[in-house]
């Protein structure tokens, strides 16, 4: 076997395993998974102790592009920086894939190539292109089968049953609570291993939803949007087993940089900001890294 096939064969092994985790641990109960926008939050986010991690599609596209959540990324941006952060842990790491990337052949392409990353699943949302961020209005909706053969496409294509195909439906904010449900139900047939009801407004609709659909649940937590921030004990008593705060960690990010930065244009020191800092030692840390070791064993 080649060195590149070596490579590729280990990749889809690491992927396997992680995938198979995520379906054991939703299996047991609710989890979290901090969003991400990259490869060294993730690893806080397994240093901390948490069992999984969400790669937010919004972070990517924000933080690395500086670009609005409207479906900008392709395909093969989204594998890479997903990809960095899938094989920076060892826990499972789920990603947003938005709408598949095209047509159905590209779902399809879409599956195999976050698989081969070593991500452990993925969201596949029913909006048309270009995508809204799904607690913004404006958005419109593919019809139902043009979804469920998305799913169907997903399903087929990839190689590792474990990894986890999760139906996004963002009908609560174009049609209503009822039309969601009904989505949901028709993805479900379509194959889909878990359910993403994307800005859902009330306890009682994340409660009743929950009542309504046989399958795994996936709650999105994100903060300044249409949902009210229930918290995880309460998100998993309605009996959802995944629960995402996929810009949470990025906003404290982004609102501290920007503290110290007009501090830094105010005063042209950073020396109050020292104990605020991650330190040399702490970076090192998290990444692994003995600067006086002859080699990084990666």
């Amino acid at each position: 076997m080649t060195e590149s096939g070596f490579i590729i064969s280990r990749s889809m092994s690491t992927s396997k395993s992680k995938s198979k985790r995520l379906r054991e641990l939703i299996a047991k109960g609710a989890i979290m998974l901090p969003g991400v926008p990259n490869a060294s939050m993730a690893r806080q986010v397994e240093r901390i102790g948490f069992d999984a991690v969400y790669v937010s599609g919004a972070g990517m596209a924000n933080a690395t592009a500086g670009i609005p959540d409207i479906g900008l990324l392709t395909l093969t941006e989204v594998v890479q920086l997903a990809g960095y952060v899938a094989k920076a842990v060892k826990i499972p790491a789920i990603v947003d894939a938005d709408t598949g990337f095209g047509s159905l052949e590209n779902a399809a392409r879409t599956i195999r190539e976050l698989e081969a990353a070593g991500l452990a699943g993925c969201h596949i949302e029913d909006q048309e292109f270009p995508k809204r961020c799904g607690h913004l209005a404006g958005k419109s909706l593919v019809d139902v089968e043009e979804m469920t053969e998305r799913i169907k496409a997903a399903v087929a294509a990839r190689r590792d049953p474990d990894f986890m195909i999760i139906a996004r439906t963002d009908a609560r904010a174009v049609e209503d609570f009822d039309r969601t449900v009904d989505r949901a139900h028709r993805y479900v047939e379509a194959g889909a291993d878990a359910i993403f009801p994307e800005a859902l407004q009330s306890a009682e609709e994340f409660r009743d939803f929950a009542s309504e659909i046989d399958r795994p649940l996936l709650a999105n937590m994100t903060e300044f949007g249409k949902s009210p921030l229930h918290s995880f004990k309460d998100l998993a008593g309605f009996g959802y087993r995944m629960v995402i705060f996929p810009q949470s960690a990025f906003r404290v990010s982004m609102k501290a940089t920007d503290k110290f930065l007009r501090g830094l244009k105010k005063s042209g020191t950073q020396k109050e900001w020292l104990d605020e800092m991650q330190t040399r030692e702490e970076l090192y840390k998290l990444l692994d890294y003995d600067p006086t070791a002859e080699r990084w064993p990666g």
